[in-house]
């Protein structure tokens, strides 16, 4: 539904995107990752028709936005970055005035608008001057004409930015119930966005893709992949931490004191699975445990890795 080919963006002697190519299919939600700068929002703004590439296109159902604009554009849902609307205007107002440009009056415009309000939950400020809601409504209200159109495609720049823990969850449901029938991006910051609604996620930095897999494979990149937690009474740690220490394919232990309390991390070579050895030996040296976890991995370890915020992944 969405193929994006080779596409790059100078400015000046900037390459802001640099030959970037990935497809999305119907019923995928694909997260866009990257730091501030890394070429997200522009990389959207090419594939919605908003900025010409330097060069390559944006191929969305069939059409190119380059070759037929038009027929591409129809196909989009697009929330900018930002959420730009006429902030002199309600949000009754913006919604039939993006009807109206949509192609929409009289009854089925009403019925796309009350369907999209009642989903987004804009009811109560439906008749408020856009520039005296909270940065939260500003952000569903362009989500809803993002949505009024009911778009086979959608793109979605920082699309909870602004929301209450509340109000992402709800936002989160509804890209989850729409995600069936369409092709989307979602392009973020947020670790817990992807992990929440992602099927697929890239990372992209300094206009080039890094990273290109499911959240899943994404973490088993994490050094934090298949590592072990130990929950130990205080005053042990040095003498359990010098056992596991033996144990072959353990790359390294390190003592952690975070928001779920102090314990001793068993870092694998490879990401070996070594949960049942250390199982074993806790057994056999009658180790008072409180906790054994093994880790999923994370994602931000694989983000600040790829992005050069930090030099490490899974130890080799």
């Amino acid at each position: 539904m969405l193929e994006v080919r080779n596409l790059v963006k100078h400015f000046g002697p900037i390459a802001a995107v640099d030959d970037v190519s990935f497809a999305v299919p119907k019923g995928e939600v694909l997260g866009f990752l990257g730091p501030n700068g890394a070429g997200k929002s522009t990389t959207m703004k090419m594939i919605a028709g908003f900025l010409a590439p330097s060069a390559g296109t944006a191929v969305i159902c069939g059409h190119d936005i380059l070759a037929r604009p038009l027929a591409a554009k129809r196909a989009i849902g697009y929330l900018p970055e930002g959420a730009p609307a006429y902030p002199d205007m309600s949000p009754a107002e913006f919604l039939g005035f993006i009807a109206r440009i949509r192609g929409f009056s009289g009854r089925e415009a009403r019925r796309r608008i009350d369907r999209i309000v009642e989903r987004i939950h804009l009811g109560e400020v439906m008749n408020q001057p856009i520039e005296t809601l909270s940065k939260g409504y500003r952000r569903r209200v362009g989500v809803a004409q993002a949505l009024l159109h009911d778009p086979p495609v959608v793109i979605l720049d920082e699309p909870t930015d602004g929301l209450d823990p509340n109000q992402k969850y709800e936002m989160r449901r509804i890209i989850a119930e729409m995600a069936p029938d369409k092709a989307i991006i979602i392009s973020t910051h947020l670790l817990d966005e992807v992990e929440a609604v992602c099927s697929r996620a890239i990372i992209i930095a300094r206009g080039r893709i890094l990273v290109d897999g499911t959240p899943a494979e994404l973490r088993q990149r994490s050094r934090h992949h298949n590592a072990v937690r130990l929950e130990v009474p205080i005053g042990s740690e040095a003498r359990i931490r010098a056992e596991l220490e033996k144990l072959p394919g353990v790359a390294a232990v390190e003592a952690v004191d975070d928001g779920e309390g102090r314990a001793l991390l068993v870092f694998t070579h490879a990401s070996r699975y070594l949960a049942g050895e250390i199982a074993e030996l806790a057994r056999t040296q009658s180790w008072k445990l409180t906790t054994l976890r093994v880790e999923r991995g994370r994602l931000d370890d694989v983000f600040r890795a790829v992005t050069g915020a930090a030099p490490e992944l899974a130890p080799p």
